[in-house]
């Protein structure tokens, strides 16, 4: 950055100052920008701006993610949206007004992870935080909205909205918002300007909405435009609220979809059968998440079967499903878990359920050759035994049958070490990503005593033996246990992404 000292700075032409913007990060851009006021004006120039990734609080302790709270960060994502709102193409936005809820998780928070978190109503002391959280992201949402709501030219909006503290008896709703200062009305104006927005567009190819508390509503999809509608390529709905977001009206209007994440509860029989149409383009991507805390109110009666199934792949034959299962248990799983489900990567995250020897059986010989990613945790401080009583440990079973397996991840099961070996050996280095917490893993007393050393320190050698590459434990279990429907906002993201 020699031309940002003296007087040749100042003598460069815009379109040269701009040429050497394109060259930089973002932040050292800003800090290009303090040479003087013509490069102060150059860093606002459109080319440089198409797209503006954000996050937006929930720092740990009292900081947000840029070192203060998320009201302080109200004025910078003011000051971003005026400036870049009306014409960036691509936009991605991470909003969790309440402070330290996606910090990494210590012990003591761990325990809690998958339980209810306390409500305005009952606990006193959150009743003015969570009044302040509330207001904060209804104003961080509408500053949003109101920056792009007339931008023609975005191809790309991802939302995701942390808002656990706003959790209800397991479902998010709005029925607090009287307890905020004009909150039903800042409501229906975000819906408004978001329908605005949808209505608006003319290129729409990727739009994701996740968790955005009153946000997306049954009407906000019959508002998108048609050209955004021949556009559209990735649709991504996900919300705790009770009815479905999309009707098969408005998806039978989305006809070149590539990739789709929906509620499970919401891919119906119809749904189903409106993917598998021949006059659509084939999808490769559906990302699907089970809430078992739904499933009182968004029962599984009416979702797609397995002729359904079987329909969609004879015309999406490339297509591969993403399904992270939370706090369901077997009996449920059993029922969604069709034969012909083409599953290639499978999240089973739970407190106080427990997912069987049977299920894993049922997963090992029905996904052998689709399944390459396999996520199995649980929260609690009992770790179960899923191969008591078996002659062979069922997850060495699906390492063995599972030839795809690339991604193997366990918390909160008991781990015999020779059957972590076992599975090291199966995979060998086919297996990128082996990740089990210390915690998890348990070894074999009777063989600990015919081996010499550290059994600790044999089981590193010999599963980084089987890899092919070193290998350790996971020493930290806040590592494994993410915020679920965060993880699942993001990796949704790059398994659509991924095709």
């Amino acid at each position: 950055m020699a031309l940002c000292g003296g007087v040749g700075a100042m003598a460069l032409p815009s379109e040269l100052i701009v040429h050497i913007f394109s060259f930089l990060s973002d932040r050292d851009k800003l800090r290009a920008s303090a040479v003087c006021s013509r490069w102060r004006e150059c860093l606002f120039y459109p080319a440089l701006w198409t797209e503006l990734k954000l996050r937006i609080g929930g720092g740990g302790g009292s900081g947000g993610c840029n070192g203060g709270s998320s009201s302080e960060e109200t004025p910078r994502l003011e000051f971003l949206m005026r400036k870049f709102g009306s014409f960036v193409r691509e936009l991605q936005l991470e909003l969790a007004p309440v402070e330290g809820y996606l910090s990494p998780l210590n012990s003591e928070q761990s325990s809690a992870r998958m339980e209810q978190p306390p409500g305005p109503d009952n606990d006193p002391q959150l009743s003015e935080r969570w009044r302040d959280a509330m207001a904060t992201y209804l104003d961080q949402v509408l500053c949003v909205f109101s920056s792009i709501r007339n931008n023609r030219n975005l191809q790309k909006l991802s939302l995701y909205g942390d808002t656990c503290i706003l959790q209800q008896e397991g479902l998010l709703d709005s029925s607090n918002l009287h307890q905020i200062h004009q909150g039903d009305k800042k409501i229906n104006e975000i819906q408004q300007l978001f329908m605005e927005l949808l209505s608006n567009g003319r290129q729409l190819r990727w739009l994701s909405c996740s968790f955005m508390l009153g946000l997306v509503t049954p009407c906000s999809l019959a508002c998108l435009s048609n050209p955004s509608a021949e556009t559209l390529q990735h649709l991504s709905l996900l919300d705790h609220q009770l009815g479905p977001l999309i009707s098969p009206s408005e998806l039978d209007r989305l006809s070149n979809l590539h990739s789709l994440a929906l509620d499970f509860s919401d891919l119906t029989s119809e749904l189903c059968g409106l993917l598998a149409s021949p006059r659509r383009t084939p999808l490769h991507r559906l990302s699907l998440l089970l809430n078992g805390a739904a499933l009182e109110f968004k029962p599984l009666e009416g979702t797609a079967t397995e002729d359904d199934w079987k329909a969609l792949v004879r015309v999406s034959a490339n297509l591969r499903v993403y399904i992270m299962a939370l706090e369901v248990d077997s009996s449920e799983l059993l029922r969604v878990l069709k034969p012909s489900l083409p599953l290639e990567r499978l999240h089973l995250d739970s407190y106080n359920t427990l997912v069987s020897d049977a299920t894993l059986e049922l997963i090992s010989q029905q996904y052998n050759k689709t399944l390459t990613h396999f996520l199995l945790l649980r929260d609690d401080p009992d770790f179960p035994d899923l191969s008591v009583n078996r002659n062979e440990d069922p997850l060495v079973l699906l390492a063995w049958r599972c030839t795809q397996l690339a991604v193997l991840v366990i918390h909160g099961y008991t781990v015999w070490s020779h059957n972590l070996v076992a599975i090291s050996r199966l995979r060998g280095s086919s297996l990128r990503v082996l990740t089990v917490s210390e915690e998890s893993i348990d070894f074999d007393p009777d063989q600990s005593m015919c081996m010499e050393g550290d059994p600790v320190h044999n089981l590193v050698k010999e599963v980084s033996l089987g890899l092919g590459r070193v290998w350790h434990p996971c020493l930290d279990s806040s590592l494994v246990l993410s915020e679920p429907t965060q993880h699942f906002h993001r990796e949704l993201h790059a398994f659509s992404m991924g095709m």
